[in-house]
């Protein structure tokens, strides 16, 4: 194995996350430092939802419970901030630790290790097995010896025949774990039956001479039972761990009470940008103002007005290009219905099972009529890119992620652009009531957990990129207030979609523009001698840019029946 810099590299994951620095003792027992300003108060439990936040879930066999009592291992400064290895303590009797645990040093920690009991019962095909031997997977010798405290080796659990490990260990010295440290999962509760192990895997050659890239990023995990694309513990890369597979019971999910108490507490309060212009409205406002739907027969389109609920839209199918929404014809109203109505604004929640049902997803939904031009940052200028990025029909949305576990409040996802970002719950801003805050970009309305300025889409060596422009203002959605619950599959048909969720064609045409019409008058109000230059640069942006393109509905997007996509590394964004 190539044992260049990045030839291991290992996810340091998170159960929650934040920005605030935290020192604590190698010797020192600890426990969950950040609290949420308010918690969830539990629900009368009926037959849909008795088991939300009963303090664990039984998989079918195998129960899981949360530990928040950790033990320091080793920590180091290398990449970054620096991470620090923890392993559970006082584990509840019965229950097995599946992996040690990493936490950047920069955030607070605020973890839960995922803890598992063996209740199937079963002698035969028990839930879990100890492992059958450890190998040496990394060791910390060949990093700076003054940004490390000690050595530290990271272990390979080798799991019994038709088992999996879910997690690494680590330990001090190099002496392999005792087989009784971990346990390993019957290949029953994960997705991997083709891929159990059928031989020892080989120690990794020259491990104390490997590098570790940090990354720590958009990670969340729980100890290493996979609940998110991203999950993995730590892991060492090209390698696969147990992952936990979906679980159809689903009775341990919030009923609709318990769902509305969710939103009211956890639903965010979003900010426009003083300057903003287009502003989010009702889906039966959009309707009732004059919006149009179009349908093309040949080389003709022909409009008609969309009835209350969008009932005559046409339901499911894929997008044949054939349909598409537009604003109203005549200019006064189609002016009008760009703005928005703010006060009349509604948010639409999609509420799914997430991890095997560990973790309920709760997806706010926010449209907006017209999403307004972009803006791009080269070199120190800040320059407006005229109709580009302009559309009829803009949704945005952010996903509440909560643990089923103990109804609190995991994660948010904060969506823009198609792309998004995961921030733990202690790495929120919270407003002085308590409620969660995020910030909706100027024009493109792609939201964020932070005011400020954020450049992404990195054109040559970060010379130039788009530009989101982030601020709070009078112009404030609280999203719990008006909100709609319109789809919840696992319910049954407790949730009675409404007929425009099901329209899954274009929300706004398609316009083509010409690039140089729209962009040639800011080459020229640059100074001469940055024409070129700034000419070129321009011309090297993302030809999806120069055209307008209404989006789909939320039913049509890749993240409603799976997880959110995480960070693209070409639209990272970067604070400025």
């Amino acid at each position: 194995m190539n044992s260049s810099p990045v030839a291991t590299l290992i996810l340091f994951s998170l159960f929650f996350s934040c920005n605030v620095a935290t020192t604590i003792s190698s010797q020192d027992n600890i426990h969950t430092m950040f609290q949420l300003p308010s918690s969830v108060s539990k629900s009368t439990p009926d037959h849909q939802g008795g088991g939300f936040a009963s303090g664990s879930i039984d998989l079918g066999g195998l129960v899981v419970t949360h530990v928040t009592s950790f033990k320091k291992i080793w920590s180091t400064n290398e990449g970054g901030s620096g991470t620090t290895f923890y392993d559970p303590v006082s584990i509840p009797h019965g229950f097995s630790s599946l992996g040690s645990y990493a936490h950047p040093n920069n955030i607070p920690l605020f973890g839960h290790f995922l803890v598992a009991k063996d209740v199937s019962n079963n002698p035969v095909k028990p839930s879990l097995k100890s492992p059958t031997d450890y190998v040496l997977k990394w060791s910390s010798h060949s990093l700076n010896r003054k940004k490390k405290d000690g050595e530290a080796y990271v272990w390979h659990p080798i799991a019994p025949y038709g088992y999996k490990a879910i997690g690494y260990v680590i330990t001090r010295e190099f002496n392999k774990p005792s087989l009784d440290k971990v346990s390993c999962v019957h290949v029953d509760f994960t997705d991997d039956h083709d891929h159990i192990p059928m031989k020892k895997p080989n120690i990794i050659p020259n491990a104390d001479q490997m590098t570790v890239l940090f990354e720590n990023k958009n990670v969340i995990d729980m100890n290493g039972l996979q609940v998110h694309s991203s999950m993995g513990g730590f892991k060492m890369k090209n390698e696969r761990l147990g992952k936990l597979k979906a679980n159809d019971d689903l009775e341990n999910m919030p009923n609709m009470t318990q769902i509305q108490e969710l939103i009211n507490k956890y639903s965010p309060i979003i900010y426009f940008h003083p300057d903003e212009e287009y502003l989010p409205s009702s889906v039966d406002w959009f309707f009732d103002s004059g919006a149009l739907i179009y349908h093309s027969q040949g080389e003709e389109s022909y409009p008609s007005a969309i009835e209350k609920n969008g009932a005559n839209l046409p339901q499911f199918g894929q997008d044949d290009e054939t349909y598409w929404l537009d604003l109203p014809v005549d200019d006064l109203s189609k002016d009008r219905v760009k703005t928005g109505n703010l006060q009349k604004a509604t948010s639409y929640a999609h509420v799914k099972p997430v991890g095997g049902g560990l973790f309920t997803d709760i997806t706010i939904w926010v449209f907006h009529p017209f999403n307004g031009p972009s803006t791009a940052k080269v070199l120190s200028f800040t320059i407006p890119l005229g109709k580009v990025g302009e559309h009829v029909g803009d949704w945005e949305h952010i996903t509440l992620r909560i643990s089923n576990i103990n109804g609190e409040l995991n994660s948010v996802y904060f969506a823009r652009h198609s792309w998004g970002e995961w921030i733990g719950a202690s790495g929120l801003e919270f407003d002085a009531n308590n409620r969660i805050v995020a910030y909706s970009a100027l024009h493109s309305h792609g939201l964020y957990a932070r005011s400020g300025d954020v450049r992404y889409g990195w054109v040559g060596a970060k010379i130039a990129g788009m530009l989101d422009k982030l601020a709070s203002s009078d112009k404030v959605m609280d999203t719990s207030a008006r909100t709609v619950v319109v789809a919840a599959e696992y319910l049954g048909g407790v949730v009675v979609e409404p007929p425009w969720l099901n329209y899954t064609r274009r929300w706004g045409p398609h316009i083509d523009y010409n690039v140089e019409d729209e962009l040639g008058f800011v080459v020229k109000m640059l100074p001469w001698y940055q024409r070129i230059v700034i000419g070129q640069i321009i011309k090297r942006l993302p030809k999806e840019l120069f055209s307008e393109d209404g989006p789909t509905g939320p039913k049509a997007k890749r993240s409603w029946n799976g997880d959110e996509d995480l960070y693209l590394v070409q639209l990272r964004p970067e604070a400025i």
